[in-house]
């Protein structure tokens, strides 16, 4: 896979170009390695936590585009899912007791871990959140950086965009806990009129790897230019060529890829957030 980044100094793509040259993969792993996962974790907890801190009381209640949350429920379920990524007794907890929720009510196991996070976190007043946030955030980057190779190999299984599939536990902890409060973060965002920060370094880093995740997902020629910040141009050539061109904006090609707004072709293929 081919790329170009026009905003300098842009990220090193070179990491997801290999990941998405080659076939579907299984399990799935990061793209990332150690130091530049941990560094977007502690970023985009950062970030997260920031954007919480000037929210008014209003913005609280706002409702967001994930059914049934407003920006408090979901900010409190950030807040317990950066917790889950504290270390394995909190997160073997969680997953517990999700599980036997799940048995108990017939919902999906997701379902009920991210309501227990908001339940959990209900009693927090507005003003506590985002210290909340910052603080669990800065204590789950640093255990999710220091987890063992020996954990992070192990396989397990996830219901994914299109139903089960075998995730490495590095793939979790590196890729999809830095997803998650990242799209969050868009949520909000979008949710309170705010614009979302937005740097190459950063987010042009899990875009680019989103993107690799893709093309490796639907496996077809594309020639994909993404604008704003966290934008970029990638080409994939097949036998005939790349097809017709795709541009947008580079969050809103995530947030359809997550679900919230699906696009023709290969846009419609998802990737888990």
């Amino acid at each position: 896979m081919s790329t170009t980044d026009p905003h300098p100094p842009g990220p090193d793509l070179s990491a997801a170009d290999r990941r998405a040259t080659g076939s579907r993969r299984t399990p799935w792993t990061s793209g990332f390695d150690r130091s530049t996962a941990a560094r977007l974790a502690a970023t985009e907890y950062e970030r997260l936590a920031d954007l919480l801190a000037e929210l008014t009381a209003e913005d609280w209640r706002r409702p967001t585009e994930c059914p049934g949350w407003d920006v408090r429920a979901m900010a409190g379920h950030c807040v317990g899912m950066a917790g889950l990524a504290t270390g394995v007794r909190a997160f073997v907890g969680q997953q517990v007791r999700a599980t036997k929720a799940a048995k108990r009510s017939g919902r999906p196991m997701i379902d009920e871990l991210t309501d227990r996070q908001v339940r959990d976190n209900a009693h927090l007043a507005d003003e506590e959140v985002a210290e909340a946030l910052r603080r669990t955030g800065r204590a789950a980057a640093h255990a999710r950086s220091r987890a063992p190779r020996p954990l992070r190999a192990v396989t397990f299984t996830e219901e994914g965009p299109g139903g089960k599939e075998a995730w490495r536990v590095g793939y979790l902890l590196d890729t999809i806990l830095t997803r998650d409060p990242w799209m969050h973060r868009g949520d909000i965002c979008r949710a309170t009129g705010r614009a979302m920060t937005l740097t190459a370094e950063h987010d042009g880093r899990i875009v680019a790897d989103v993107v690799a995740e893709w093309a490796t997902r639907h496996g077809r020629p594309f020639d994909l230019t993404l604008t704003g910040p966290a934008g970029g141009h990638w080409t994939v050539t097949g036998r005939r060529g790349v097809g017709e061109p795709v541009e947008m904006d580079a969050v809103e090609f995530c947030r359809g890829l997550s679900g919230r707004g699906a696009g023709p072709g290969p846009l419609s293929t998802p990737v888990p957030f």
